[in-house]
């Protein structure tokens, strides 16, 4: 069909065996998990923990962990910042964030939660970690960070605020919405509290799979209630881990996806990395701004505009053109733009995938000059 540079937003092109794996359920004889003693539910409960022990691998998570499934990393980041912070918390996030921290935090401020937001240089986007500890009240509870800015690519220095929130007693929830299977996450030492991942990016699942790896002592109530199958007559949602989180059916077709996804990514051998080459080559274009930070680690995220163009635009004439598939716009970052200086038009993003080549990063680069050169 052509280019695939929006990987930031999913990846379209999906390993075989993750429609195999789907394919094998929706064909097969799989009942409801713990549903029932027969081997239906037992079959569907079999895939369901087989994919829950592949995230568990991933983010090595030991026994301290539980990961509880939604549809996507919007439902879990909803489930823990809801279920964690009540009316006089105080949060403490960034500009990096997404909408689908920051509409809940706007949610829960006007229900009596306070927060606030580290900033960003402007231009660059990199994060003025000094304001983390000009943030901090006695209320503070909790801090919430993108792993990685989907606008910009920069990556958060994970370690320091680590050690900041440990230093502070203070809960770390993660959006790994953009890392979960480009940057390795390893909980062994505890000290992040939740990790909110989606499928249908890095890990190469299917849409509608995500969730949340989180400590099994985290003081969380559920946002969604529901069926779960054991404890029928009781008015609330039992308190285990997963169940807790996870009312009502799971998608079982698309975690089996999911797994697949994970298992093929593991399977991979590390090769070099075309986000270096293609920044370098995008430098030298005449006319073409980038955003971000190229001085420390980061995801393969790329943000440009072309002169002064509308960046949708740009995005439009890329597809219409060329048949390279970009995003325009605000990427549901709001407060990202701000910093960048972008609010009025946005950016043009392209985002790149295991699937990406180098001929066709040579093709995106040999387009953009041209339309940079209109």
């Amino acid at each position: 069909m052509g280019i695939y540079l929006d990987n930031a937003a999913t990846t379209a092109q999906k390993p075989a065996v993750v429609a195999e794996a789907v394919m094998e359920i929706l064909q097969g004889e799989y009942g409801n998990p713990s549903r029932g003693a027969h081997g239906y539910s037992l079959a569907g409960f079999r895939v369901a923990e087989a994919a829950r022990n592949k995230i568990k691998d991933l983010f090595k998570a030991d026994q301290r962990y539980e990961v509880a499934f939604t549809n996507n990393a919007t439902v879990a980041l909803n489930e823990v910042l809801k279920g964690l912070i009540h009316p006089g918390d105080h949060v403490i996030t960034t500009d990096w964030e997404h909408n689908s921290v920051l509409r809940p935090l706007y949610q829960l401020e006007a229900q009596g939660v306070s927060f606030d937001v580290v900033t960003s240089e402007a231009g660059t986007g990199r994060l003025n970690y000094e304001q983390f500890a000009e943030k901090i009240r006695p209320e503070t509870k909790a801090v919430i960070c993108n792993h990685a800015s989907n606008v910009t690519g920069n990556r958060l220095e994970l370690e320091w605020v680590k050690d900041f929130c440990e230093k502070h007693q203070l809960y770390l929830i993660i959006d790994a919405s953009q890392t979960a299977g480009v940057v390795p996450i390893d909980l062994t030492d505890g000290k992040i509290a939740a990790v909110c991942f989606t499928g249908h990016k890095s890990l190469y699942g299917p849409q509608g799979t995500g969730g949340v790896c989180l400590l099994k002592e985290l003081p969380i109530e559920p946002v969604i209630t529901g069926g779960d199958g054991m404890q029928s007559f009781s008015k609330v949602q039992p308190k285990e881990l997963p169940t807790l989180l996870e009312a009502g059916t799971l998608n079982i077709p698309g975690l089996a996806g999911l797994a697949a996804g994970i298992q093929w990514l593991q399977e991979q051998k590390k090769e070099m990395k075309l986000g270096d080459y293609f920044y370098q080559e995008l430098q030298k274009i005449a006319g073409v701004t980038i955003y971000g930070d190229f001085t420390n680690s980061r995801v393969d995220v790329f943000s440009i505009n072309i002169k002064d163009a509308e960046s949708a635009v740009v995005s439009d004439l890329l597809w219409e053109e060329y048949q390279i598939a970009t995003r325009p716009g605000y990427h549901c970052a709001p407060l990202m733009h701000e910093a960048l200086g972008t609010a009025d038009r946005g950016t043009v993003r392209l985002s790149l995938s295991s699937f990406t080549t180098k001929t066709e990063l040579d093709q995106v680069l040999a387009a953009l000059k041209n339309l940079a050169s209109r």
